[in-house]
């Protein structure tokens, strides 16, 4: 035999030896997908809300590439139009993505998305808020209890008042099923507690709706007569108490989201709380259910460890954090602790006193 040919049939047992390992390694499981073919959809609803720009955004896309490094992210943002958001899950499919994170507009309109998407063989992570249809997995807060929260605060803040006067509701964007959970929470506590003169439901979220329906409340029902306001979250809450400022009343006023001018009006008094429901976890959890799927795996009890079931009737493995108040006395322990703001941030020099007292600074 010559030395070439001996040299060959070694080169040919290496390689063979070589697939062997590669075989044995995909009949242990399958093999991980790569991370250039890692492409996910994220759909988020609208910027008006400085939470998806500012943190839910980032902190997703950041996780996707810490668990994936070059996966690929296609990014959208519907500016409150669920017709725009129908139009981006299909171009999100038309480019190939393997999952999306949806976060719906509209939950009900959706649907028909959802289920394009599902006979695609491309998984939905429901982030937010829970979509209709055949979503795949689903991570938010516990939005009842946010609701109640939101509630009891009010009423502590109230205090003998409570049955002195009546209060407003506004309770956010009927095509949101979060806002529904808010509404129910927030009642199950206030509801013969307080006289309720005016409720409403705020479309699109919309900060000038509820600048608006406070001003008319205040028209209707007189300003003598207001003693509180529920406000859903922190984006109502800015219109809300820009019509209270103009009608001389400063009130108990609730909000959601810990939005840093809600942080900046709790400490000059304006808004009484707010909600803090830490945007990195629900983020990071929502990463990782979309790695997960697009690398084929079945995802962890632990990272699903509830069912929600959908206005549509599906049963949605599910994920849901838990909420937090922040008022004057815990904002440094809260949303300074948790990196959401720096001290800095938050004491621009019109709330530098405020600051002080509160004892930021």
């Amino acid at each position: 035999m010559t030395r070439t040919l001996r040299a060959a049939i070694a080169l040919a047992g290496t390689a063979a030896l070589s697939l062997g390992v590669v075989s044995t390694s995909g009949a242990l499981g399958s093999a991980p997908t790569k991370a250039d073919e890692v492409k996910i959809g994220l759909l988020l609803p609208e910027s008006k809300t400085t939470r998806y720009e500012k943190f839910d955004r980032p902190y997703i896309e950041a996780k996707i590439q810490q668990l994936a490094p070059g996966a690929h992210v296609d990014y959208y943002n519907a500016a409150e139009s669920a017709t725009t958001q129908q139009q981006q899950v299909n171009t999100a499919l038309a480019k190939g993505d393997k999952v999306l994170i949806l976060d719906a507009v509209d939950a009900k309109s959706i649907q028909s998305s959802v289920q394009k998407a599902h006979d695609a063989g491309v998984k939905v992570v429901a982030y937010d808020r829970l979509a209709q249809g055949p979503v795949d997995s689903y991570v938010s807060y516990d939005n009842h209890e946010v609701g109640r929260m939101q509630g009891k605060a009010l009423l502590d803040a109230l205090g003998a008042k409570a049955q002195s006067g009546e209060i407003v509701m506004h309770n956010g964007s009927p095509t949101d099923p979060n806002a529904g959970e808010f509404k129910a929470g927030a009642h199950s506590v206030l509801d013969g507690k307080v006289k309720i003169g005016k409720e409403y439901d705020t479309p699109n979220w919309d900060p000038n709706n509820a600048n608006q329906q406070m001003s008319g409340a205040i028209s209707a029902l007189g300003k003598d007569k207001i003693v509180g306001v529920y406000s859903a979250n922190d984006g109502l809450a800015a219109g809300i108490s820009t019509a209270l400022k103009a009608a001389g009343l400063n009130v108990p006023l609730t909000g959601q989201d810990a939005q840093l001018d809600a942080i900046q009006r709790i400490l000059l008094g304006t808004q009484t709380i707010t909600i803090q429901k830490p945007y990195k976890p629900e983020a990071d959890i929502a990463a990782t259910m979309a790695v997960d799927f697009a690398q084929g795996k079945s995802l962890p009890a632990d990272l699903t460890p509830v069912t929600k079931t959908s206005g549509s009737g599906q049963k949605v493995p599910s994920n849901l954090l838990k909420p937090v108040v922040v008022n004057k006395d815990n904002i440094k322990d809260t949303v300074v602790k948790d990196g959401m703001y720096t001290v800095q941030e938050i004491c621009t020099p019109t709330y530098a006193a405020a600051c002080k007292q509160a004892g930021l600074t």
